[in-house]
């Protein structure tokens, strides 16, 4: 007579599942909450690259098109591509002839989709160079030096427009992140906070933090440009040593700037 075989060989009791299932719990919760918290802080640098990529191809794109291009964002109550009042807006000259300065809306895929991520948007617009005069500038002295072309337009959301060429003037779009629609913009700085800088002959563009008031004063005290021409994120403060290390010094002639050993 053949023994019996036990038919619980390969079964598993209550507390062993309750055991596995409770360790995937503890796992689950330490892990999650991380991963979301690094997918919020990749947001705003995620959408400042996509945001800097969409600008190199709206230059290609004017001057394969020979047609003037814009770069802009949503007004009060006007809505983007996608429906809200978040991404950028790329809007073309069709036909600068008959209809000069009538920009239409580019439906392209390659001009529509979410550049920018989660909770990031675009709080300001600065045009021209960046200068240390600029940055410490008052926003009623931006708004009285708007040009009559542009009073369409909100002072902290101006157009970029995109010559046939590719070429632009400088550009600086600040970025924030989970900042509230409407806030002004000297409460900004308690948020967390992008520039891209975009310099429009070349068709260089930077990604870098607001300086702070204290590397302003160094800048100006030795006569520095205002763009550091490289991606800089780090939020320590800059020193004199730590600038001259980073600056790829944009100087016409062979002489440096004041201050360069």
């Amino acid at each position: 007579m053949k023994p019996r075989r036990s038919n619980n060989h390969g079964a598993f009791t209550l507390l062993e599942v309750t055991l596995v299932i409770a360790i995937m719990v503890i796992i689950t919760a330490m892990v999650v909450p991380n991963l979301f918290e690094e997918y919020r802080q990749e947001q705003l640098p995620g959408s400042a690259k996509q945001f800097r990529s969409l600008l190199t191809l709206v230059a290609a794109n004017a001057a394969f098109d020979g047609k003037r291009y814009r770069v802009r964002f949503p007004e009060e109550d006007e809505e983007d591509a996608l429906g809200g009042d978040q991404q950028p807006l790329i809007e073309r000259e069709d036909d600068p002839f008959l209809e000069p300065d009538v920009y239409y809306l580019v439906t392209d895929p390659w001009a529509v989709g979410n550049t920018f991520l989660g909770e990031v948007w675009c709080a300001e617009v600065r045009l021209g160079r960046p200068t240390i005069e600029r940055l410490r500038e008052t926003r009623s002295a931006v708004e009285d030096a708007l040009n009559e072309e542009l009073e369409d337009f909100s002072p902290e959301r101006l157009p970029l427009v995109f010559e046939p060429d590719g070429t632009t003037e400088w550009a600086t779009f600040v970025l924030v992140a989970d900042a509230p629609r409407g806030i002004a913009i000297e409460e900004l700085e308690n948020y967390e906070r992008i520039e891209v800088i975009y310099e429009g002959a070349t068709g260089l563009a930077w990604l870098q933090r607001p300086f702070y008031e204290e590397e302003l004063d160094l800048f100006e005290e030795h006569n520095w440009p205002a763009v550091l021409r490289k991606d800089f994120l780090d939020p320590r403060e800059l020193t004199e040593g730590d600038v001259l290390e980073l600056r790829d010094w944009d100087v016409p002639t062979a002489t440096p700037p004041e201050g360069t050993p």
